[in-house]
């Protein structure tokens, strides 16, 4: 892929020396919105995963997956048991987080768990990039990793920060507080603070807590402001790392971030997908690291049927999704547009003909954001119309179907062809059909440059999408309705 080199060199020279190829200051505020909007039945084994069940989150159904370790000590043996785990009481936690895991139905660990575990808790802490896909436990991991590093013995040391987990949206920054609020509810003195950008009226104050959840501009600017105090931060996590090393944004303020923290500090690194270029930064960005991928089918998104409607031109995709509106609120459902400006008139329109329906963009103020997806979670608001800033990680139980109303594409300057982002499509419709229920997906396209890029996707993945004929709404609501109740959707996805 054809790209500009940005000032400062290339990321990967710029993770392995920050301090020599820093740009010059920019708007930390600023910046961060950009890269946001550039991005724009529980049994007795199931265990919870992204958001906790009082969030509205899934419950995590396994799927079957082999877990690869490759240690940084090429002496040691990744096969040895000490290397993998069978119940949370093998790991020497501190029996109030113990408490933590069995309110949140943890009742022993995941096959990440099992591996990641304990490399991410020995002693010396070693760092760790791990690929894991959302619903196999990597948030409860890292979070598990953070709580038992933390010293809570004095009220000086509560009001320091201690851990710093690093997300590339408030949305996702939230939903990771929320689970350390559950899994952390039985620690004395547990603080958690939240470094997301402040709107245009309210002013961040001290961070006086343990731990700080934030995004990587509004932590920088903490930092270089004296906000937030770095000096004692032992753990560095960064969730959704591919897309936080990849954008040219918020790669820099990561690597901004990790120039300000202590040296010794442990970074651990996790994402559902690590493309080649961007595997080589992260190693810079977490040196020394040991790793763990998923083998065998751990990107397959299944239970979700992958369907498609040819619109004539963009106002037919606007009567079609009005035309759908009876389908989209038989869950919940997720439309995902180019632009913020096409997310607000498509509300505008819905609105005004009495549908109800949010939206949700990078533009929208902080609490603002934080009421609409409140509403979403909770059920009172049963359509978000949204861009990729929710394309990632963001865990809603009800979610059963997705809408790309815009194919998602990669924007490439200078390059004639479009070309479909593939990622975002796999994340995108991964926001349904969660921890192994069903969900639906479908695309709209209205023109040969759109179809051009669903047939990409369909390549790249191996995968069948499936056209519905419009001119037979009772077939097409047919079809919807049965995928939805089947206990699971046929078609695969590679």
């Amino acid at each position: 892929m054809a790209s500009e080199q940005p000032a400062g060199g290339s990321l990967a020279d710029r993770i392995s020396k920050p301090e020599e190829s820093l740009p010059a200051e920019v708007p930390e505020q600023n910046s961060e919105q950009n890269s946001e909007q550039n991005s724009e039945q529980v049994v007795e084994d199931d265990q919870t995963d992204g958001a906790a069940a009082a969030l509205g989150g899934s419950d995590l159904q396994e799927p079957d997956y082999t877990v690869e370790v490759k240690l940084s000590d090429l002496q040691a043996d990744p096969n040895n048991p000490l290397f993998s785990v069978k119940n949370f009481e093998d790991l020497g936690l501190d029996p109030r987080i113990l408490q933590g895991l069995s309110a949140m139905n943890f009742r022993k660990p995941s096959k990440i768990q099992e591996r990641a575990l304990p490399l991410l808790l020995g002693n010396p802490p070693k760092n760790l990039v791990g690929q894991s896909q959302s619903g196999t436990g990597k948030t409860a991991a890292f979070v598990l990793n953070v709580l038992s590093r933390l010293d809570l013995s004095s009220e000086q040391a509560q009001k320091t920060p201690q851990a710093l987990i690093l997300a590339p949206t408030r949305e996702l920054a939230r939903q990771i507080v929320g689970v350390i609020q559950v899994m952390g509810q039985f620690l004395d003195g547990l603080t958690i603070g939240t470094a997301v950008p402040a709107d245009s009226n309210a002013r961040h104050s001290r961070m006086e807590c343990s731990v700080v959840v934030g995004t990587p501009g509004t932590v920088m600017d903490l930092i270089k402001k004296r906000i937030m105090v770095a000096t004692k931060l032992r753990v560095l996590v960064l969730d959704e790392a591919d897309n936080m090393l990849d954008q040219q944004g918020l790669g820099d303020q990561c690597i901004r971030v990790k120039s300000l923290l202590p040296k010794d500090i442990q970074v651990v690194l996790f994402s559902a997908t690590f493309p080649a270029h961007v595997h080589e930064y992260a190693s810079k960005f977490a040196p020394q690291a040991n790793e763990i991928t998923l083998q065998h089918e751990e990107l397959t998104v299944e239970g979700i049927k992958q369907l498609y409607l040819d619109c004539s031109d963009g106002e037919d995709k606007y009567q079609t999704l009005v035309s759908l509106y009876g389908l989209l609120t038989v869950g919940s459902s997720i439309i995902f547009v180019r632009t913020r400006k096409s997310a607000e008139e498509i509300e505008r329109r819905m609105v005004a003909e009495g549908h109800t329906v949010a939206s949700l963009t990078g533009g929208v103020e902080g609490s603002q954001r934080d009421a609409v997806i409140d509403k979403f979670r909770a059920g009172h608001a049963k359509v978000l119309i949204t861009t990729n800033v929710l394309a990632r990680g963001i865990d809603v139980s009800t979610v059963s179907m997705v809408i790309n109303y815009d194919i998602p594409e990669l924007h490439q300057p200078g390059v004639h062809q479009r070309q479909a982002d593939f990622q975002t499509y796999l994340h995108r419709i991964g926001r349904t059909g969660r921890f192994g229920r069903v969900g639906v997906s479908i695309s709209f396209v209205s023109n040969r440059e759109e179809w051009e890029m669903l047939n990409q996707i369909q390549k790249y993945f191996n995968t069948s999408i499936q056209r519905i004929d419009t001119k037979d709404w009772d077939e097409v609501e047919e079809i919807i309705k049965k995928t939805i109740k089947s206990s699971r959707a046929q078609i695969g996805f590679r």
